[in-house]
């Protein structure tokens, strides 16, 4: 998934275990590809050991290509906000440590911008008794996670993490 096709965009967001995330957007309408990995550390070509081990900072993530004529970037943010706690810093549900920390990684300013807009509008809107800690930061190089990791569920069926 190195490069998208014409027509189509490219979202990146964390929201703990990258098995369950991923199955959610799969299931939507105008995804094209999806794929788990790691983002938003500094140590490069890592293992999911590495990562696990909390000390490379990045995050478990699925990179997501998608049609912006069929599903809006705007849509996307709803399903990623419903499907996990942003207001628990570094920790959903039973998996604890950073590369499990809520985060959107943005690809351009309209995003950055879409996201802040419905993170403030979340954080207003009182559906959440804590204060929403979801890092709204500048896409990284992403790196493909295994491939006994891409389609976690479609191969093993939904069980190991959840979903918030």
């Amino acid at each position: 998934m190195d490069t998208i096709g014409a027509g189509t965009k490219k979202a990146t967001f964390a929201a703990g275990c990258f098995w369950g995330v991923e199955a959610a957007f799969r299931e939507v309408e105008g995804v094209v590809s999806t794929a788990v990995g790691y983002t938003g550390g500094e140590t490069e070509n890592l293992s999911y050991e590495e990562v696990c081990t909390g000390e490379t900072d990045h995050a478990e993530a699925v990179e997501v290509v998608y049609d912006p004529k069929v599903v809006s970037y705007d849509q996307l943010l709803d399903l990623f906000w419903s499907i996990h706690d942003p207001t628990t810093k570094d920790r959903q549900g039973p998996d604890v440590g950073s590369q499990y920390r809520s985060a959107v990684f943005y690809h351009d300013p309209v995003q950055e911008a879409a996201a802040r807009a419905k993170m403030e509008k979340l954080q207003s809107s009182g559906l959440y008794r804590r204060e929403i800690v979801t890092e709204i930061v500048p896409a990284a190089k992403f790196y493909r996670a295994e491939e006994y990791h891409q389609r976690y569920f479609e191969k093993h069926g939904r069980r190991g993490c959840r979903v918030w």
